[in-house]
């Protein structure tokens, strides 16, 4: 991997543009990838849910991606000239370090038959990507799997079973195409503990792989120095590529309720909620936003070793429009989640609440 990757994830890029998302740069209006692409964005990461409905069938929302949804988002930017990353959850919503629910249709599984299950549905994922020559030159098996994947099963400390899950997804990949660069993803990028007992522990246990990708929000995962401290000692302690597979810097504290034309009630707001903010080491405007993601790409660039392969900004294009938001009812049922929906990402965009591009795409176009 010689080329440091500036990515995005654009999962939600179908649900916005139904919405009626619009993108501009410098006044004009044009297509979120073209703006993109002129930024000198490469890369595109897409999530893959494994069926994001309810029984009734009634979409999960945060771009619903099924396998329909994902295949129409990786054939629109492989058309357009992007590399591309698939973000496999394992779940059949979003899986993190708060959550990882297993597929409704797994539900009842053994350790086994969920192995046999992981290997199965990668596999046969990748074959109907291959068939439709949109195979993605890197997949992450698993999102944030900090505290392990399809619980309770595979919960952190239980190793041995979140190595097996994660090998047969592994396994998955390699028996379709073995040219595939693999990522194990991890989230709370400042944290080394975690880090170093996460994979001191799965490597003695698990597959080999490609690439560490790490989460990292200001508001969330310590300071850049944590980070740039973490970074330099995965890259001399495991000898991998390192990737910021997510990461966000935000440019306005500024409501966006107009937009989302939703009840009070019926709105969770932004992620960086106003004591959050005071962690953050760049102040929440459009400048700020630039400075930050100046001071991030130069520090990813210097990780030792040359080991610091790139990022992947989160949901850049997220603006607030009526209909796109985090969750549905049905999702929130199947995650137990008590709410609200709406979205909690807006302000986290390299677009503006109106669509206008951002100063922070021009320090990314710039960097090299």
């Amino acid at each position: 991997m010689e080329n440091f990757i500036k990515g995005v994830d654009l999962s939600t890029l179908i649900e916005l543009e139904k919405c009626g998302a619009r993108y501009f740069d410098q006044g004009k209006e044009e297509d979120v990838l073209t703006i993109l692409k002129r930024y000198d964005i490469d890369s595109v990461r897409v999530r893959l849910w494994n069926d994001p409905y309810s029984e009734k069938g009634e979409p999960y929302g945060a771009g619903t991606n099924d396998i329909k949804t994902t295949m129409e988002i990786l054939k629109r930017v492989k058309a357009r000239g992007f590399s591309t990353l698939l973000d496999l959850h394992y779940s059949d919503f979003w899986a993190d370090p708060g959550k990882q629910c297993k597929p409704k249709v797994w539900e009842n599984y053994d350790v086994s038959q969920l192995e046999t299950a992981v290997f199965t549905y990668t596999k046969e994922t990748l074959e109907l990507l291959k068939k439709e020559d949109i195979l993605p030159d890197m997949v992450q098996v698993g999102n944030e799997l900090s505290n392990g994947l399809l619980w309770p099963e595979g919960r952190v400390p239980n190793y041995d079973n979140i190595a097996r899950f994660v090998s047969a997804g592994i396994r998955g990949v390699r028996v379709v195409d073995d040219k595939i660069s693999i990522m194990i993803h991890l989230d709370n990028g400042g944290n080394n503990a975690l880090y170093r007992e996460w994979f001191d522990e799965y490597l003695k246990r698990g597959e080999d792989f490609d690439v560490i990708g790490l989460s990292y929000y200001p508001f969330w995962h310590g300071t850049l120095d944590m980070l740039t401290d973490n970074m330099n000692d995965l890259a001399v302690r495991y000898g991998k590529d390192l990737i910021v597979a997510e990461v966000s810097m935000g440019f306005s504290m500024e409501d966006y309720s107009k937009y989302e034309k939703l009840e009070k009630s019926a709105r969770k707001g932004y992620a960086t909620k106003p004591e959050l903010v005071g962690k953050i080491e760049y102040p929440m405007t459009k400048q700020g936003q630039a400075d930050f993601m100046a001071d991030f790409l130069n520090r990813i660039h210097q990780i030792k070793n040359q080991k610091g392969k790139g990022f992947y900004y989160w949901e850049p294009a997220w603006i607030p429009v009526s209909g796109s938001g985090w969750a549905t009812p049905a999702s929130l049922a199947y995650m137990k989640d008590p709410g609200p929906c709406g979205n909690e990402w807006a302000n986290q965009a390299l677009f503006d609440y109106e669509g206008n591009a951002l100063p922070a795409l021009s320090v990314i176009r710039d960097f090299s």
